[in-house]
């Protein structure tokens, strides 16, 4: 999606990020997107980027691209003195799953988004960012079998930010949407996990208070299913777990965002009419949500994001520009300095 200007928040995130460089890798250097975005990122001190490749192929592409890759490290698995530590360290991590020497020497030659999730594993990068090429499974796969959760993480969730232009609703129009991107259906319990860590990650980084909806298609009751029945017994267990998070549900999307709305439908609620963190009930509606937001309101998106990892990994969907990478990569900058 084209645009001309970044979003007020991602804008304050790129400052935020350069004031304390993190290394960022990026394993996907055969994608002409990546190596600009791994350009302007150096340029514009967002990050110190790690790219993965052939050196020389990764410098004929750049002067392909007419872009300065100068002083961005390289590293190829094929000449990397780390690369016997990885595959041990590789071997000692998977070994009950079965993983042998041979395997792991395989995998790290022939897989650059594990060879990336090492490399972050062992210090050498703080954080990684893939799927401009890849499918969301490929990045996120290594990344929960290699990192892991963070330490009283009950599970790993995927979100959004969403940035939508001249839009007055959520913050200033900006919204974390959660979870499009990992959990395929979520039970009650976990819905109301990924309110939790939804709200957190977005009071962290767009640094407001979150107001957290569990979207549905029924209002406080106004219809009666199973699938409503989910989302009502999730913001009951959020209540219970998570007292001091400003929550509420089951609301419609419009009884969430629209304060008349809200007003109208929900009567009383601190969040109907006001939330800018939307729960999504399945990875359906999630998935087709922001798309809609993002392509019918022109909205920057940012995601699928992941939260709960013990280091940061972000995906980016396939269908991403340069200056979304370089949005998330400062996106996951800021995640590294927050760890």
């Amino acid at each position: 999606m084209a645009r001309t200007e970044d979003s007020a928040f991602i804008k304050q995130i790129k400052v935020r990020a350069s004031k304390d460089r993190k290394k960022i890798v990026l394993p996907e250097s055969n994608d002409d997107r990546v190596l600009r975005a791994a350009s302007w990122s150096m340029r514009d001190e967002i990050a110190d980027i790690i790219l993965i490749g052939d050196k020389n192929k990764i410098t004929a592409d750049a002067k392909r691209l007419r872009i300065d890759v100068s002083d961005i490290e390289v590293v190829n698995p094929e000449e990397d003195p780390k690369f016997e530590t990885y595959k041990d360290k590789l071997v000692e991590l998977r070994s009950k799953k079965g993983m042998t020497p041979e395997n792991a020497e395989r995998i790290l030659h022939e897989d650059y988004l594990t060879y990336g999730i090492m490399m972050v594993k062992m210090g050498e990068a703080d954080g990684m960012v893939a799927g401009a090429c890849h499918a969301t499974a490929d990045t996120l796969r290594p990344a929960l079998q290699i990192l892991r959760t963070a330490p009283g993480v009950e599970m790993v969730s995927g979100f959004f930010v969403m940035c939508v232009p001249d839009c007055e609703m959520g913050e200033k129009g900006t919204f974390v949407f959660g979870d499009c991107g990992l959990n395929q259906d979520p039970n009650s319990e976990q819905l109301a996990v990924i309110a939790d860590s939804s709200a957190k990650s977005f009071k962290s980084l767009v640094e407001a208070e979150p107001v957290v909806a569990l979207l549905s298609h029924s209002t406080m009751g106004s219809a009666k299913h199973a699938l409503v029945d989910k989302v009502v017994e999730g913001v009951r267990i959020a209540h219970e777990k998570y007292p001091d998070l400003k929550l509420d549900g089951e609301l419609q999307l419009d009884a969430a965002i629209v304060p008349s709305v809200g007003e109208s439908k929900a009567p009383g609620s601190e969040v109907a009419g006001h939330a800018n963190v939307l729960i999504f009930p399945n990875l359906d509606a999630g998935n087709i949500g922001y798309k809609l937001v993002q392509r019918l309101g022109k909205a920057e998106a940012y995601g699928p994001l992941l939260q709960g990892l013990a280091r940061p990994v972000n995906d980016l969907s396939r269908g991403c520009s340069s200056h979304d990478v370089v949005g998330v990569i400062a996106i996951t900058a800021v995640q590294a300095q927050l760890q």
